[in-house]
């Protein structure tokens, strides 16, 4: 199964992969550098999660491997791989309506709470991997 071994890296495409759900204790990547972001992320086979500029971007449970995160404007999408079903927050634009897709299919409109949150449920497939975009 893919996980991200180095916990926290850049991808040449200008994304980036995290967290590492094989590791049995907690470990940290602090001040790492992509663009003109520092980003933060935790990882263990328990939870995951990811900060950028001291602000909350993703966090699992139980922990994931994220591959090919992307935020834009208009969402975010990535891959995630993990050993079971996970439960997924991420922060958001406060009070704006997403349409969720996992795996290309549409599974409905959310709309986050004044704080910015979505909160996603992600059942994996059999090869405990899944596709997902969130978009305005």
């Amino acid at each position: 199964m893919a996980y991200v071994e180095e916990v926290l890296r850049s991808e040449e495409n200008g994304k980036v992969s995290f967290g590492n759900h094989s590791l049995p204790s907690k470990t940290k990547v602090e001040n790492f550098k992509v663009g003109n972001d520092i980003l933060k992320c935790k990882s263990f086979k328990e939870m995951t999660r990811l900060e950028k500029n001291d602000l909350f971007v993703y966090e699992s449970e139980p922990g994931t491997s994220v591959f090919n995160f992307a935020e834009t404007d208009k969402g975010v999408s990535f891959d995630v791989c993990a050993d079971e079903d996970v439960q997924i927050t991420l922060g958001l634009c406060e009070d704006t309506e997403y349409s969720v897709y996992i795996d290309d299919v549409n599974t409905g409109k959310m709309k986050t709470n004044l704080s910015g949150k979505l909160s996603i449920s992600v059942e994996l497939s059999s090869n405990k991997t899944a596709s997902v975009k969130i978009v305005k």
